[in-house]
């Protein structure tokens, strides 16, 4: 397995003796014009990566917020493409991994070896394609072969341990373990059997394991980060930003840090 830049730099957060933040946004919503703002801002604010979501009509892991901020999005004249172009203006810029989470359709509409190129020329980090079987994702993988893009995989709460084991073993740039059986949103509540499920992957796997999907509140991050390699939040941050709440965003970042090695 090829070592990749998103591994080390969830690798490199740990070993400061802090847990990876990954907040989602969806580019284009609020307009094109905006994602390097916000990229920027989170940046700046100290987050190990960013989830940048590409809106898509039919988005089917995605919850309600979500889909609403991919709706303004595609409203906007968002796509893939422009999405691209867009970051290529200021890519130079961004010190950390991008990660670009993409239904397969916009891929096989770009095209699959154009896509992973443009990934490579403008320093993606890593790509994450919840429609995407580990049965069917030959193609993408064989284009991402020798380059430092990771193919990031998903794992559910209900995978069974045969398939985990074949989901870690081709593993790139971080586990990405699914807290809730559903889709994205915000949720009171984590099935009990979490605990012992995270404890499986990182046991397993040799690369970090992050949780995500209806993490939205400082608390919830807090108990997340304390059984995991770290956290992604979206919903809670494209709301934030929607509403142009800085501070939640702020003490979201700040909550996966706080007493974690104490």
């Amino acid at each position: 397995m090829e070592k990749k830049r998103l591994t080390d730099a969830i690798v490199a957060s740990n070993h400061k003796g802090e847990k990876a933040f990954i907040p989602y946004i969806m580019a284009g919503d609020g307009g094109i014009e905006t994602l390097k703002t916000k990229l920027l801002f989170l940046q700046k604010a100290g987050v190990t990566a960013i989830e940048v979501g590409i809106p898509f009509s039919d988005p089917v892991a995605d919850g309600k917020t979500i889909q609403q901020a991919g709706e303004r999005a595609i409203s906007k004249g968002t796509t893939l493409r422009l999405i691209m172009k867009e970051i290529e203006t200021f890519y130079k810029q961004i010190t950390v991994p991008l990660v670009l989470m993409t239904y397969y359709n916009p891929l096989l509409s770009y095209g699959i070896d154009l896509f992973a190129a443009d990934c490579v020329r403008i320093g993606i980090g890593g790509i994450i394609v919840p429609d995407l079987p580990l049965e069917e994702s030959d193609i993408l993988r064989n284009a991402l072969v020798g380059t430092d893009v990771a193919l990031v995989p998903l794992v559910s709460l209900t995978s069974p341990p045969d398939r985990i084991a074949k989901i870690t073993a081709v593993a790139e740039g971080f586990i990405y373990a699914v807290t809730v059986n559903g889709i994205t949103g915000i949720r009171n509540a984590f099935d009990k059997t979490l605990e012992q499920h995270l404890a499986n992957l990182k046991e397993q796997s040799t690369i970090p394991v992050l949780a995500g999907f209806g993490i939205s509140t400082p608390e919830q991050v807090e108990s997340m980060v304390a059984i995991a390699d770290g956290v992604i939040v979206g919903s809670a941050i494209v709301e934030a930003f929607h509403h142009q709440d800085i501070n939640t965003i702020q003490t979201l970042i700040q909550a996966s840090n706080k007493n974690v090695f104490n």
